[in-house]
């Protein structure tokens, strides 16, 4: 039902209440939300196709998940599992071992957020290789902490004034074609980081996005990666794989890591692995897992069991509804349309995907536009239609539709973006 305050009464408490380094990219206030559809304070409805920025692949409210959290809520909601354990973590544990594309003894623990999985992947390189030093790659995004910030290769709006950073983190240049980053580029930005920053033999892990979420949505090449790992062979590296955006189905796959031929060491993961509750995981190779001692891994609310319980109903949820197919179904139809407005709006300067993971990139006059990025949003909103814009120029729109969405809700939206981007091009 629509709330007695207004969206423009609530923004009003909201900036006396709450700091402004939270950001809002939005002036609504949700009321209710189910599948790929939400509906503010005030009763409007919006197509949503940020999905909590990636963690809703299964919807708002999909009713397995939902009648799965309710289930749990009748037992116990925590017990903190290093005190009392229980059988969902482990099961769950059991299910990703099983599915996770690294050959051999997996084993997986579980956090809290995805900022937490990374930190506990960079602990456990660490202390498996006895070395300090960790590689990641400019454009990368891997959370909001001190050493997620220091991982991050974007300065604004993440790192601004929150140094000094944890040392020992180098950043390389990540292959990115459309910006004059090729493979061979990036290569050599790794290998001029072992003449001029740290020696390999000091480098506890590489860390990268399979596709580069807040990054602007750029796929690894697969040339890319077989190098990284036989990087990483060479020199003794932990690779760890951030699927933290890309995993659950996004991109046509259980895990984006499945597009190549090559395998991370160890994978961290959150987001849509629990439809909506706080859970993250790491997942790797049993002996690289081991190194911890007891005590040296977990937390407080690590795999709590309502988020297991959601975890455990999305996997059964992906694969009954075939949601990785789904995928490369709904992005074919996405970037099909995308491709289609090119020849009426000029400032579209590439269209990309893997699966569902789709942006497109906009330039003018030969530059990153995030002007007429943000006049796109800007259209899609009053249309009702929610966006979310990405890269490390800001110009770049990605798409983040759940994965269930109904066919007709997925062709309305497809029509405001149509008019949208058509409406941005004509009022430059």
């Amino acid at each position: 039902m629509p709330s007695n305050e207004s969206n423009a009464e609530l923004d009003r408490r909201r900036l006396a209440a709450t700091p402004r380094g939270v950001g809002v990219g939005t002036a609504v206030f949700a009321a209710r939300a189910r599948n790929a559809e939400l509906w503010d304070v005030e009763g409007r409805r919006y197509i949503d196709f940020a999905s909590g920025i990636a963690v809703l692949n299964t919807g708002h409210l999909h009713p397995k998940v939902q009648a799965a959290v309710a289930a749990q809520l009748a037992q116990f909601s925590h017990s903190c599992y290093q005190v009392v354990p229980y059988a969902g973590y482990v099961e769950l544990a059991e299910k990703l071992n099983a599915r996770v594309p690294i050959a051999g003894p997996t084993k997986t623990f579980f956090v809290t957020t995805g900022a937490e999985a990374v930190e506990n992947a960079v602990k456990i390189a660490r202390i498996h290789t006895g070395r300090s030093g960790v590689i990641a790659f400019a454009g990368g995004f891997h959370g909001r902490t001190l050493l997620g910030l220091a991982l991050t290769g974007k300065v604004a709006p993440y790192k601004l004034g929150f140094g000094p950073f944890p040392a020992e983190i180098y950043h390389a240049p990540f292959p990115n074609p459309l910006h004059g980053i090729s493979v061979d580029d990036a290569l050599a930005g790794l290998q001029g980081l072992f003449k001029t920053s740290i020696e390999a033999g000091r480098v506890a892990a590489i860390i990268v996005e399979p596709v580069q979420g807040e990054g602007g949505f750029y796929p690894a090449p697969a040339g890319f990666m077989r190098a990284l790992r036989q990087l990483c062979d060479i020199h003794g590296i932990v690779l760890v794989a951030d699927e933290i955006q890309t995993g659950f189905g996004r991109t046509g796959r259980l895990f984006a890591m499945e597009h190549h031929d090559v395998e991370a060491d160890l994978i961290t993961m959150a987001k849509s692995l629990a439809g909506g509750f706080p859970l993250a995981g790491v997942c790797g190779r049993a002996g690289i897992m081991d190194a911890a001692e007891p005590g040296g891994l977990g937390g407080t609310y690590g795999g709590s069991p309502i988020g297991i319980a959601a975890a455990l109903a999305v996997l059964d949820v992906i694969d009954a509804e075939g949601l990785c197919q789904r995928a490369v179904v709904i992005g074919d139809r996405i970037t099909a349309r995308l491709n289609a407005l090119r020849a009426d709006v000029p400032q579209i300067a590439e269209v990309r995907g893997t699966g569902a993971m789709v942006a497109v990139e906009f330039f003018e006059n030969g530059q990153p536009s995030p002007a007429f990025t943000a006049r796109v949003r800007a259209a899609a909103h009053a249309r009702g239609l929610l966006l979310l814009s990405c890269g490390s120029h800001g110009n770049v729109v990605r798409f983040l539709c759940p994965l269930t969405i109904e066919d007709a809700v997925l062709d309305e939206a497809l029509d405001i973006v149509d008019t949208s981007l058509h409406d941005a091009a004509l009022h430059e």
